[in-house]
């Protein structure tokens, strides 16, 4: 009888060290790590990326480098392309609600991608060939891109030789087209459009709307 009662009780410790075990390795950084992974929180190092599901998205904290090897940022450029008559129509949707940082993959130092597809955070310096598509992106420093950078919000300096569209933008942007509904700072370029005016080579707002610091733009799921 004693054995009938202890068995379950062993295989229940065992489950649960060995639960904790993997959430300790989760939370413990590493040097190398790669993206999709549900056992990997903390990288002081380098995160290799390919693209994680946002109904299944684990948020990474990286400090040192992101790459990304999405290869669908090789082919989306030249698709774009085909939309330059159309890019003032560029935008994002206006049913938009507010989420948290810690939701998000936070890097801090540099982001190296091809396409950027997870929910992100930068501290620092953004380069992405194809910036970021189909997911929620806050920079906080410089981005570059060899084509055009998509934000929710920029703090910054962006810089891109087709297009910089974002929704809510601090600082500078050079380009080719500039547009940001909630900017303050200068835009420069063939044409820029903020929530002041609209205006070619160089534009300008010093009062834009204002949001509450920290707030984080999301589309509303339904």
């Amino acid at each position: 009888m004693k054995t009938q009662f202890l068995i379950p009780i062993i295989l229940f410790s065992s489950l649960t060290y060995a639960s904790d075990t993997l959430k300790g390795d989760s939370l413990r950084p590493k040097f190398i790590a790669g993206s999709p992974s549900k056992n990997v929180r903390n990288v002081n190092g380098i995160l290799f990326k390919y693209y994680d599901e946002e109904e299944n998205f684990t948020p990474k904290k990286v400090n040192g480098l992101g790459m990304g090897f999405n290869f669908l940022g090789i082919f989306l450029p030249p698709l774009m392309l085909f939309n330059l008559p159309s890019i003032k129509g560029w935008n994002f949707d206006d049913d938009y609600a507010i989420i948290c940082p810690e939701k998000m993959n936070k890097i801090n130092g540099v982001q190296l991608s091809l396409i950027n597809m997870e929910p992100t955070v930068t501290n620092g310096l953004e380069m992405n060939v194809s910036s970021n598509i189909s997911t929620y992106a806050v920079t906080n420093g410089v981005s570059v891109s060899p084509f055009f950078n998509l934000h929710h919000e920029m703090n910054g300096v962006s810089v891109a030789p087709l297009a910089n569209v974002g929704q809510k933008c601090r600082g500078l942007q050079i380009g080719l087209y500039n547009k940001c509904q909630n900017f303050r700072g200068i835009q420069i370029g063939g044409w820029n459009e903020n929530g002041k005016r609209k205006l070619p080579l160089i534009n300008w707002n010093f009062k834009g709307d204002k949001i509450p610091e920290g707030q984080i733009i999301k589309k509303k799921v339904d």
